[in-house]
């Protein structure tokens, strides 16, 4: 049981210091930043799917299925952001 609360206040906490960092970065490094971002989701998706690799308590499990669900949006939110904002970047081509 005291896993588990290390686990969720180490998570609370990076929520809070990642939040507090985040919404402090100019808008015009916001497109390194989610690339950044994607990367960091990724090694969550990666720890979380090592978790099920291991014999773990059924709240465990839980908690790694909401990592892997909300590393996932992230991921897959950040790539559309990412693609839209380069497009703002590209000259269109007058054909």
């Amino acid at each position: 049981m005291t896993e588990l609360l290390i686990m969720v206040s180490v998570f609370v906490l990076s929520f809070a210091i990642g939040y507090l960092l985040i919404s402090r970065v100019p808008s015009l490094l916001h497109t390194p930043l989610m690339s950044m971002t994607n990367a960091i989701s990724a090694v969550t998706i990666l720890g979380a799917v090592i978790l099920f690799a291991v014999d773990t308590a059924p709240a465990e499990k839980i908690l790694g299925a909401v990592a892997i669900a909300m590393a996932a949006f992230n991921v897959t939110g950040g790539f559309v952001i990412t693609d839209r904002m380069v497009k703002l970047f590209k000259k269109s081509r007058k054909e």
